[in-house]
């Protein structure tokens, strides 16, 4: 037996595509969306269409941007031999809602991890190394969960510079095994970036 008419069981299956959504939510949004006005479902999916068109990563640091290169890398007032390396998007997200950080960022989209068949060689790192090599006496600062693959991720990148004269630092973490950098509050993000610990150099 049909519980819902076709179109509203295919906006259903839409919106269950999106992560952490089950059938309650999405039965939630669903019906949301009917009661928004049609300009504003126009408005809406134009929104959906147009991000998907025009958003991609950015060829230096690889953050989102509809841009050629992002603002961030575009930015000659930021300190480009301070390199933020992160895990991916949202976490540069977070630092930049923080508003503190002066510096630029690379994101790795994904970290290593062997359990889940992830190598070096499957993340955004080989740009890093070339982005550091043409820098003079650079900082990366190593902003990556606690966890066995943001530790792995860690180990790997401070051994490719570890004869280099590179500074590697990292959060100082007072934080939750496991914590995801984006869901953390400005404060304390702000503190451990601020009381970051040199871990090379």
């Amino acid at each position: 037996m049909e519980v819902y008419p076709k179109s509203f069981e295919n906006l259903l299956e839409s919106y269950k595509k999106l992560p952490g959504v089950g059938e309650k939510s999405a039965e939630r949004m669903a019906l949301a969306t009917l009661d928004m006005s049609l300009e504003d479902v126009l408005k809406m999916s134009e929104a959906l269409v147009q991000a998907k068109k025009e958003l991609h990563s950015c060829p230096i640091c690889g953050n989102l941007t509809d841009q050629e290169i992002c603002s961030i890398c575009d930015d000659s007032n930021r300190n480009h031999n301070l390199i933020c390396v992160v895990e991916d998007y949202k976490s540069a997200f977070a630092f930049e809602k923080v508003g503190n950080f002066k510096g630029v960022y690379h994101v790795l989209n994904g970290l290593i991890s062997p359990m889940m068949n992830i190598g070096a060689d499957d993340i955004n790192l080989s740009s890093l190394i070339s982005r550091v090599e043409k820098l003079e006496h650079p900082e990366i600062i190593l902003a990556l969960k606690s966890s066995i693959e943001g530790e792995t991720t860690t180990l790997y990148i401070k051994k490719i510079f570890e004869k280099k004269d590179v500074v590697i630092s990292r959060l100082a973490y007072g934080l939750p095994m496991g914590a995801e950098i984006e869901y953390l509050d400005m404060v304390t993000l702000d503190k451990a970036l601020f009381d970051r610990k040199i871990i090379s150099e």
